[in-house]
């Protein structure tokens, strides 16, 4: 990104010396000149003049930002549905809350459960917070089996439980660890393991991967609230801003 800033601020320094050149200078057209020449006269003016590359890089950065968000709009009044109404996902808070997050996170991710106690935060503090629960195992293996146990977990009417649960564990997120929390918050670990085995537990999964895809979100966390996806961990001011113009938009 910064060396087409360069290029950018390059070419607005060689037009801006062109036009204010001196008529004995302008007479040289620039095509007669050298490359050294030229290289020579942006470097000069970039090094007395520092403040214009930062300048470009700054515009250049909110462009690309609006370009994102745009997009992002677009994408999600397409997908609003698979978002908010899929059957496969878990919906927690108040069901009938007037805004909606989606969160899609993987068990391992260091930075969704950095997330996860904000996301508490602003349920407890909302009473009108809906949230959608997007399982998103992108860590290898353990993730996936992670989710296969969270979603059969739902079987049995303690998701929010065992979800939560699962976000407190520190370290490696193995089968021992998964079945060792699963009895902690009361679930028939039997049934929890012939529940994961159910093939539509893994249709639900790649659903959900293909929806991120969709998005063009490749990591976790991101979250979702109206129309906007927020992507990685963000702290509790920005996600009640969010929540509070989503509210506004009535979306």
């Amino acid at each position: 990104m910064l060396s087409t800033t360069l290029r950018i601020a390059a070419g607005c320094a060689f037009l801006f010396l062109v036009c204010t050149a001196s008529p004995a200078a302008a007479q040289q057209a620039p095509a007669q000149r050298s490359v050294q020449d030229i290289e020579k006269i942006i470097r000069e003016y970039l090094l007395n003049n520092p403040e214009v590359i930062f300048e470009a890089a700054r515009r250049h950065q909110a462009r690309q930002r609006e370009q994102q968000a745009r997009h992002d709009r677009e994408l999600l009044a397409k997908y609003r549905q698979k978002l908010l109404a899929d059957p496969h996902s878990v919906v927690g808070g108040n069901p009938e809350g007037d805004v909606t997050v989606v969160e899609f996170f993987d068990y391992q991710c260091g930075y969704c459960k950095r997330f996860a106690p904000v996301l508490e935060q602003a349920k407890k503090a909302d009473p009108n917070l809906r949230v959608v629960y997007k399982e998103f195992p992108v860590l290898g293996p353990d993730s996936l089996v992670g989710a296969q146990a969270a979603l059969a977990a739902r079987k049995q009417g303690r998701y929010i439980e065992f979800h939560e649960a699962l976000m407190r564990v520190r370290g490696k997120l193995d089968e021992a660890t998964l079945m060792r929390v699963a009895g902690s918050v009361g679930l028939d670990l039997e049934r929890l393991r012939r529940d994961m085995q159910d093939p539509g537990i893994l249709n639900a999964v790649s659903d959900t991967r293909r929806l991120a895809e969709a998005l063009n979100i490749n990591g976790t966390p991101a979250v979702i609230v109206g129309d906007e996806i927020a992507r990685g961990a963000i702290p509790l001011d920005r996600l009640t801003q969010l929540i509070a113009k989503a509210r506004a938009k009535g979306s």
